[in-house]
């Protein structure tokens, strides 16, 4: 069997570029989930919390005294940012797993005998 003819070529590294792509979404989507996941967790603290219960944020390598509620408010907006971005790295993998799978299909048809 001798090289593979350009198109065939040109598919197969398509493929490969697709699945890199894929793959760096799906761990952007894993590092969103695992912030969301630690700021929704502080936020259920903070609730447990007394409003007179000295509250500190880290800034750095430095912790500073925060009121509560400005503390409840900075995570909510995070959180709320958190499940956006998530929203758009779905989407994202959709596509791509979608540009994937019609990418392997056109490969799979170049490859296969023709019918007839």
């Amino acid at each position: 069997m001798g090289e593979l003819p350009p198109q065939v070529q040109n598919l197969v590294a398509q493929l490969q570029q697709l699945q890199q792509q894929l793959q760096a979404v799906i761990t952007q989507r894993a590092q969103v989930e695992a912030l969301l996941r630690d700021t929704e967790q502080a936020l259920e603290e903070l609730q447990k919390v007394d409003d007179d219960t000295p509250v500190y944020k880290a800034v750095g390598n430095v912790l500073v005294k925060e009121k509560k509620e400005d503390v409840i408010k900075e995570l909510t907006e995070k959180k709320e940012t958190y499940e956006i971005r998530i929203k758009t790295l779905q989407r994202q993998e959709e596509k791509l797993r979608e540009r994937f799978a019609e990418t392997q299909q056109k490969l799979q048809n170049l490859l296969s005998p023709q019918a007839g």
